[in-house]
């Protein structure tokens, strides 16, 4: 028997340990992977599924895929469930390996690694039946994108703050100068100046928002830690005896995107005293001059100042966004390959943020259009901008916008967000404008009156909330219920020009003036994450372009639709004719949104001539402009005919004007406006012989939300003759080299006024 139960038990404990062997090995064997969405509309939330694995990306087989896939795939990828998924390459076919078939999950698992399947590689399936997956827009709280290199740190350093010492410190926003605190287990502590080094200072003013540091002045510290430890019963000479109050020693190269990469030492436990002969570390920062507070902060000794060569585009957040250089007259994205945080904080500096949080891949921030500039972007971190790394030229590695790099940085802590809320909407992105204004030498909350109110300005208010762009400005809010005790307007005459940092900032009466009074006519703005971002084909305009003499027995149609000059109406109807510019225009949806008409159908026109409705909007506004920016002509489109005349690899068309449905332009398609259709044109009878500008601005007005504004406007130069025109150099807001963007930006304003 004492045999028979120790064989048992020998039996029994071999099956252990070969059960943890087989766990040990099955942990150790899991793969690293990571997921993407690519080939979709150019939206984050849905594409074909692909998985990198092996160092390879590749697709996954359609074939026993379910919705419970679909769900931990899209968890996986951040986002919180599964809305549907797509069979037969829906999104387009794939490259390159199909790494997973016959997936099959039970809903409940963290990674799709965790399913069951045929195995890596494993597959009898073609790329005609590559999976494709529609996520919800909604991410998952706190979660990160798959698709971003995202700062990792420790607990051992969880935040770092500068505590001001001098008055004018005190006074200052954002806090620039000062003693270095470290939170280390919950609890503040200060560096000990033993060691202590400017490339510390360079990681810590970078996580804080700031682009680089500058010397403090250690010996005016040095005197007042002095005279403090002097006074017998001083709190600083109790603490700093403290081995608690101290982190011993910090060693950073400079370009760690986080002080937790650096060597940290806690104090040592045998170390007596903690910090001896030494002080506090002082940290002094260079704030860019888009957040001076006014003492003059050494930036233009820092960084360069001449014509930007970097921007970001389409980012729904202060200093995040598609990244893009100017290269050759010609603004042009950057290849994802090899993007990480050390490139990624070099933009970020140099546009005058801090260090970047993250590295974003697979154009998750908008794809661009025109050239790929830079691919394997590679820096050391102390470069001053991104055209001084190393690289490969995009167009040798095949690059795709698919791949366009985008970047978030840290931003310094200027308090706007606080100085604004929402109040009585459905959810947190929508509602009433409160913001906190000096009312007789009071901090108030109060409203904003709603007359003037426009997407410009909500564009602002919902920057300032960070809540992405702004869908809808509201002059009139009756249906949502403000603050108790917020209700008086405390702000009027608001007038913003889109880019500032808080509503606060925008121009305003100086002494309220709302003659309809707030109540139901404050102002209010619904914010999204995501919208459409429309851009001009202006190479096909240029080319396109010709003169016409057209019988105004042809033109009774588009005179109902005031279509031609004014002095068409005193013309003997119907001899005569008009002399008109036409041209074909291409019209890009590159956000990631689709692009809707504001107005509800039920809200159209029908016009009998045309026999078709017709929208009150104006979708496109054409000027023809003196060299000094007078208007002697002008056209206008209004959106009765929105439609997706074609689209991008794998992207699904999901507009069309037959039968009237629905309209809109679908993110990453465009629609074509032929130069044989009316309105189609400019009437320039009694225009002159000479040289002109001719202008095309897309949603003239504002009146569906964009991502990007400055990017809708086109302009030629052109030549006419008095019977012949020639039309070069045609180019969009996005083409304009940086001195002409102020020029370029002034007469937008200048031209939605006149509209």
């Amino acid at each position: 028997m004492d045999a028979y139960m120790s064989t048992l038990g020998l039996f029994i404990a071999t099956l252990v340990c070969l059960l943890e062997l087989c766990c040990a090995q099955r942990q150790a064997g899991t793969p690293q992977i990571q997921l993407r969405l690519a080939g979709s509309s150019r939206v984050p939330n849905e594409g074909r599924l692909e998985v990198f694995y092996n160092g390879i990306w590749g697709t996954v087989c359609d074939d026993d895929f379910s919705i419970e896939v679909a769900h931990v795939v899209c968890k996986q990828l951040g986002f919180e469930m599964a809305m549907n998924w797509a069979h037969s390459a829906k999104y387009g076919q794939g490259e390159g390996t199909i790494w997973l078939d016959n997936v099959r999950c039970s809903g409940t698992e963290t990674s799709i690694t965790e399913c069951e399947s045929n195995g890596w590689g494993i597959s009898d399936c073609r790329h005609t039946e590559d999976v494709g997956v529609l996520c919800s827009t909604s991410r998952i709280r706190g979660s990160e994108q798959a698709q971003a290199i995202a700062v990792q740190y420790t607990k051992k350093i969880e935040e770092v703050r500068i505590k001001p010492i001098l008055a004018r410190a005190k006074a200052s926003v954002p806090v620039t100068e000062g003693i270095v605190e470290v939170k280390h287990k919950g609890r503040w502590r200060q560096v000990c100046d033993h060691g202590w080094t400017a490339h510390n200072n360079r990681v810590i003013c970078g996580m804080l928002g700031f682009p680089g540091e500058i010397k403090p002045n250690e010996q005016f510290y040095r005197k007042l830690w002095n005279l403090k430890l002097k006074v017998p019963k001083s709190r600083l000479k109790t603490l700093s005896k403290r081995k608690m109050f101290w982190i011993h020693k910090v060693s950073c190269t400079g370009n760690e995107p986080h002080l937790s990469h650096c060597k940290v030492q806690v104090s040592p436990p045998n170390l007596k005293p903690a910090c001896k002969n030494g002080m506090h570390a002082i940290v002094k920062c260079v704030a860019p001059p888009s957040v001076s507070n006014g003492h003059g902060n050494n930036y233009q000794k820092a960084f360069r100042t001449m014509e930007p060569l970097v921007r970001l585009r389409s980012g729904p957040h202060p200093g995040e966004g598609r990244v893009e250089v100017l290269k050759n007259g010609k603004w042009g994205t950057v290849c994802d390959d090899k993007w990480n945080l050390i490139s990624a904080s070099v933009v970020c500096r140099e546009l005058g943020y801090g260090s970047a949080k993250e590295a974003i891949t697979g154009g998750q921030l908008g794809q661009g259009l025109g050239p790929i500039h830079m691919n394997e972007v590679l820096c050391t971190g102390q470069e001053k901008s991104i055209t001084e790394c190393k690289f490969k030229e995009a167009r040798l590695a095949g690059c795709q916008h698919e791949e366009d790099a985008a970047v978030r940085c840290n931003m310094p802590d200027m308090g706007y967000s606080k100085q604004v809320r929402l109040s009585g909407g459905r959810s947190n992105e929508e509602g009433l404008v409160e913001v906190l204004m000096d009312v007789k030498g009071v901090k108030k909350w109060g409203t904003i009156c709603g007359e003037q109110w426009g997407m410009n300005e909500a564009i602002v208010a919902c920057r300032q909330l960070g809540l992405g762009f702004a869908s809808h400005a509201l002059q009139e809010t009756w249906y949502w219920r403000g603050t108790p005790g917020a209700g008086e307007v405390v702000m009027s005459g608001v007038r913003c020009s889109g880019t500032e940092m808080s509503v606060q900032q925008c121009r305003h009466h100086s002494v309220v003036h709302c003659p309809r009074g707030g109540g139901r006519y404050s102002a209010g703005v619904t914010c999204t994450e995501h919208a459409p971002d429309l851009i001009l084909n202006a190479q096909l305009v240029q080319e396109s372009a010709y003169l016409e003499d057209r019988p105004l027995s042809m033109l009774e149609c588009a005179h109902e639709e005031e279509c031609l000059s004014s002095s068409a109406d005193d013309m003997a109807w119907p001899y005569g004719h008009r002399r008109l510019l036409r041209f074909t225009s291409q019209i890009h949806n590159n956000g990631r949104a689709d692009f809707t008409p504001r107005n509800g159908r039920h809200t159209w026109v029908w016009h009998e001539c045309h026999r078709h409705y017709h929208s009150i909007e104006v979708f496109t506004h054409y000027d023809l402009l003196t060299m000094n920016g007078t208007k002697v002509a002008e056209g206008h489109k209004a959106s009765f005919c929105l439609e997706d005349s074609n689209c991008g690899k794998g992207i699904q068309r999901r507009y069309e004007c037959a039968n009237f449905g629905e309209q809109g332009i679908t993110v990453g398609c465009w629609d074509s406006y032929r130069h044989d259709i009316d309105c189609q044109w400019v009437d320039i009878t009694d225009v002159l012989p000479g040289d002109y500008i001719f202008q095309v601005i897309l949603n003239p007005k504002f009146e569906v939300a964009e991502s990007d504004f400055r990017n809708n406007v086109m302009r030629c130069r052109c030549k006419y003759d008095g019977h012949r025109i020639w039309m070069h150099n045609c180019h969009t807001g996005d083409a304009f080299s940086a001195d002409l963007e102020e020029s370029f930006e002034h007469q937008l304003r200048l031209s939605n006024n006149l509209v």
